[in-house]
């Protein structure tokens, strides 16, 4: 009982894909200023190596990147079993790649520039 009443109190663990370094800084500053602890990754293949996606509440996870794409990597995980809640962002605005991603699974979708609370609350949906 105690060490789930202690789990229980650990900070939400949000993983950051964007090879976008301003763009991850400020996603890192909003969440820090929620409470949330970030692990940020500049790649698909760098968020691969690590170990956030087994201890990441959710993944925020831009579509268009250097390498493998958001997309791709969703798929990835999903086809290794993985559970985690993925909140896809874009700067794209392109139907054809939204309807692409909601159809991977993901809990939401944004277009940035996007306002802090629709992530803040997206990723409510996924710590819930």
């Amino acid at each position: 009982m105690r060490d789930h009443l202690l789990a229980s109190k650990q900070p939400k663990v949000v993983a950051i894909v964007d090879d976008d370094p301003s763009m991850l800084k400020g996603i890192e500053r909003l969440l820090g200023a929620h409470g949330f602890v970030t692990e940020v990754f500049t790649s698909a293949e760098a968020f691969l190596e690590g170990a956030a996606a087994s201890k990441a509440t959710c993944l925020v996870l831009d579509i268009h990147l250097g390498g493998s794409s958001g997309i791709e990597l969703r798929r990835q995980l999903a086809a290794s079993g993985s559970q985690l809640a993925v909140i896809f962002m874009t700067a794209v605005d392109d139907s054809a790649i939204e309807q692409e991603a909601l159809d991977t699974g993901c809990i939401a979708f944004l277009r940035k520039p996007f306002p802090g609370r629709l992530l803040i609350e997206a990723i409510g949906k996924a710590a819930n």
